[in-house]
């Protein structure tokens, strides 16, 4: 069954006109001042937000390089 009333070609590109994705906008870590993802952990000094610190040996993340 197809629907009753055909959406135009400009409506549906007008709707779609909010569809575009964005590219990624990383900040700088504060503590190394390297660049990192909101919400996500820097992989150098393990700062994920303040007070908050990880540390993960496995996965090189907030380890020293040594």
């Amino acid at each position: 069954m197809q629907p009753s009333l055909r959406q135009s070609y400009g409506r549906t590109r007008r709707r779609r006109s909010h569809h575009a994705m964005t590219a990624a906008a990383p900040t700088v870590c504060p503590l190394s001042g390297m660049p990192k993802m909101h919400h996500r952990a820097c992989k150098e000094s393990g700062y994920v937000r303040p007070g908050l610190r990880i540390k993960v040996p496995k996965l090189g993340i907030g380890v020293s390089k040594n």
